[in-house]
């Protein structure tokens, strides 16, 4: 008994099968309906993203089941450009395995660049099989295809629109301006230098006109941090100085890196502390940044105090409060 073992014969290649629609004229019309579909499908995805991109309210929410309360805006964008991509994607697909040409080749391995009369052939190859695949023989194929092809593109043209308009100057402003008093935050109270203590801490938002309501835009930027130290414990320029009142000095409480709330105060070191990242600010040196990735000081708020001596801001802020961003003047 020999211990060789004998190669395996070259099974070759299986049979060819032919498809149905290959043989059955009724098959190929109905699977040529069936990737017509699937186009127009796709080109309807493409509409309802169009249609919900403009006429659908970005605040409109509606109910479903299991779902539960959605936003009608997003949900029909999202599925619009699903079906957008997905069925021009399934018709192509279905294309190929049911009508295009099914012929079984061998191609030889050769370098990687092919020569002239190589290429020559190919674009040759390339024409024929146009021409085989049956774009001109199925006018219904080709029509749904180009609507498809020719919407799909639109969504992500749309989507540029989102891209302005520019933001002008919001970004740089606050509600802050000259002679608006603080209020505790919560309680809208008006505060007095005598209800800061040495060591104490308050966070404060500008005072409103009557019935007005400060919306999350507003809160996100007003916040401000009054801290009270000694008068002598400051480390400040005379402008900085001016911009204090009897040892209370007021800082936004927006991160200058990230846009974090920074809530942390440590009484012994005089510093800030954000939580998010921790970067500390030195309160004495008018927030400058001792530790962590923030790049900036926290701008200071100049307060004074009114006729009725409630404290009130100075002027607003001279510098862009929160993180950076491409149109920041300073």
């Amino acid at each position: 008994m020999s211990n060789e073992l004998e190669p395996l014969a070259d099974p070759g290649l299986p049979e060819h099968i032919h498809r149905k629609a290959d043989t059955d004229p009724i098959a190929a019309k109905r699977a040529e309906r069936q990737v017509a579909v699937l186009f127009s499908l796709s080109a309807v995805g493409t509409l309802l993203f169009i249609f919900s991109y403009f006429f659908v309210d970005q605040d409109q929410f509606i109910f479903i089941p299991v779902m539960g309360s959605t936003n009608a805006h997003q949900l029909g964008i999202g599925i619009g450009m699903a079906m957008s991509l997905l069925f021009i994607g399934f018709g192509a697909v279905h294309w190929a395995k049911t009508l295009m040409p099914d012929q079984e080749v061998i191609a030889y391995r050769h370098e990687m660049r092919s020569e002239d009369s190589d290429r020559e052939d190919f674009v040759k190859a390339a024409k024929a099989g146009a021409e085989t695949a049956g774009l001109g023989r199925r006018p219904l194929i080709k029509r749904a295809l180009a609507a498809a092809a020719g919407l799909a593109g639109l969504p992500a043209i749309l989507l540029l629109r989102d891209l302005g308009p520019l933001p002008g100057n919001a970004l740089n402003e606050t509600s802050w301006k000259s002679g608006t008093r603080l209020v505790t935050d919560p309680g809208d109270r008006p505060i007095k230098a005598s209800d800061l203590e040495v060591g104490g801490v308050a966070q404060v938002m500008p005072e409103l006109p009557v019935g007005q309501k400060r919306t999350l835009e507003n809160i996100a930027k007003d916040a401000v941090l009054l801290i009270r130290l000694r008068p002598t414990e400051f480390q400040l320029d005379a402008e900085r100085l001016s911009w204090t009142h009897e040892g209370i000095i007021a800082f936004s409480k927006i991160c200058s890196h990230m846009g974090c709330a920074v809530a942390l105060y440590e009484q012994t070191t005089k510093h800030l502390l954000c939580p998010c990242h921790q970067s500390t600010f030195d309160v004495t040196r008018a927030a400058k940044v001792i530790f962590g990735p923030a790049a900036r000081p926290l701008p200071q708020l100049a307060i004074t105090v009114d006729s009725e001596g409630y404290l009130i801001a100075k002027q607003p802020f001279t510098e862009a409060v929160g993180p950076s961003f491409w149109e920041r003047k300073s």
